[in-house]
């Protein structure tokens, strides 16, 4: 009676008991509507899927003038030399030199108190370690080149030497009678100060003048006769330019008006060359005739081209070392945004770009490590890649480069192909915009490892196997 009234309530559910374990195909069916779920939310999260895929150009097919480059790893230093002047055999005089004379028992004698007829001439030390002590009176040389001695007047001395100018006023104080022939009157000429240039110099850099920690200086500078020069000025204020300044210096030189003018020139050549909608300028603005420019380093193929007058600094001239603030190169997509400054001295490539911002280069891991998490991106710390929990990292890179008449181009790079194709690893330059990004296959790649990773986590949370 009891299996009877058992078959009787079968009958009337319509139901019929089933052991525990022959559920599993509700629990499979449930996980697996989880892994459509998570798949359409993989893809409804990633914008190349939803949306158009921003066209590029296949860094193979760019034209190799707007990829190539000076390379800054064939640079050389310039020779320190060629900042100097030609240092002179003797000092030669001119104007603003301060000269000490002493002509015995006319110019510059000090009577001995012991002895009234004993006179010695004057006689001091001078404050420069460079120059002779002071003897006689100072008299400068004037604007003409000239000094002014009793009896002679004004005697021309500039582009002389002290010992030419001291052989030359023994004659003409012999020729007046006022030295006689055959006696050896003691005539001294020395050097009390040298003339001097005033120069302001101008640093746009971190550090300048005795390491001060801060950007932009400015000093003004009283250099020396035959040390008025540009390596002399350097020295005097900070040395050569800093990491953070351009391999270059620029000397200003001429008056207000002048420079106004070679302002309204540059100006109406640049206006010019814009009226024509075919033309551009696609080369660099030149310099006025009043700015010279010197560069530190140089590429072979162009050697620097100044003369020793060019470095030669003269009353008023403004030395300007400029800073690299502009040098740098911007990031997106996987790597982050990002403002990073490219290296001075030497080139960077895609792979160094990427991996200075953070980047991951090729695979730390296997898709068998993703699975398990212990793979893919577990060392990749970058701005953004390491967040992304991709098992494959990301391998297509976008490099947005400015082209002349406010064009640019979009250059696509293949990072698992630069790896071993060295044509592929483009020099990045200033202003250029680098998007790291997944490929296609890269994306349903990790969207495929995503949901086996959240099966088994999903099985293992409840029990038992897939």
């Amino acid at each position: 009676m009891t299996g009877s009234g058992q078959e009787t309530g079968r009958r009337r559910t319509g139901r019929t008991q089933q052991p525990a374990r022959q559920r599993r195909p509700a629990h499979l069916a449930w996980s697996a509507r989880c892994a459509l779920i998570s798949l359409f939310a993989s893809f409804a999260g990633c914008s190349s899927l939803t949306s158009a895929r921003v066209e590029a150009v296949s860094v193979e097919r760019v034209p190799r003038e707007i990829i190539d480059v000076l390379r800054k790893d064939e640079f050389q230093e310039i020779s320190l030399a060629r900042l100097r002047q030609d240092p002179p055999d003797q000092y030669l005089l001119a104007a603003g030199d301060l000269l000490g004379i002493y002509i015995e028992d006319l110019l510059g004698d000090i009577a001995n108190p012991d002895d009234e007829g004993d006179k010695t001439p004057a006689f001091a030390l001078s404050g420069d370690p460079d120059l002779p002590p002071i003897v006689g009176v100072p008299i400068p040389v004037s604007e003409a080149g000239t000094i002014d001695l009793p009896v002679l007047g004004p005697v021309n001395v500039g582009g002389q030497s002290v010992v030419e100018v001291t052989r030359r006023l023994r004659d003409m104080y012999r020729r007046r009678n006022i030295i006689l022939p055959g006696e050896e009157a003691r005539i001294l000429v020395t050097v009390i100060k040298r003339r001097t240039v005033r120069v302001l110099v101008v640093r746009n850099e971190s550090g300048g003048v005795q390491g001060v920690a801060k950007r932009g200086t400015g000093q003004v500078l009283y250099l020396p006769g035959y040390e008025n020069d540009l390596l002399h000025a350097l020295n005097r204020s900070g040395g050569l330019p800093g990491l953070d300044a351009k391999n270059e210096v620029f000397i200003y030189r001429g008056l207000f008006d002048e420079s106004v003018k070679a302002d309204e020139m540059i100006t109406a050549l640049m206006a010019s060359e814009g009226c024509d909608p075919c033309f551009c300028n696609a080369g660099e603005i030149p310099q006025p005739p009043t700015v010279t420019r010197i560069p530190i380093r140089f590429h072979p193929s162009r050697p620097p081209e100044f003369e020793q007058e060019d470095v030669i600094l003269q009353n008023g001239d403004i030395v300007m070392i400029k800073s690299r603030d502009e040098e740098t190169f911007y990031t997106g997509g996987l790597l982050g945004g990002a403002e990073i400054p490219l290296p001075r001295d030497k080139d960077l490539d895609v792979l160094g770009a990427v991996a200075l911002a953070g980047g991951q280069i090729g695979s730390s891991g296997s898709a068998i490590m993703a699975i398990a998490g212990q793979g893919g991106n577990r060392s990749g710390g970058g701005r953004g890649v390491g967040r992304s929990g991709g098992a494959c990292p990301p391998s297509e890179l976008l490099v947005l480069r400015e082209l002349p008449c406010d064009k640019q181009i979009t250059m696509k790079v293949d990072l698992n192909q630069a790896l071993v194709d060295r044509a592929s690893r483009i020099v990045i330059k200033p202003n250029d915009v680098l998007i790291l990004r997944y490929t296609f296959t890269e994306e349903i790649s990790n969207a495929l490892l995503g949901i086996i990773q959240f099966n088994f986590l999903f099985n293992g949370l409840r029990g038992g196997g897939f």
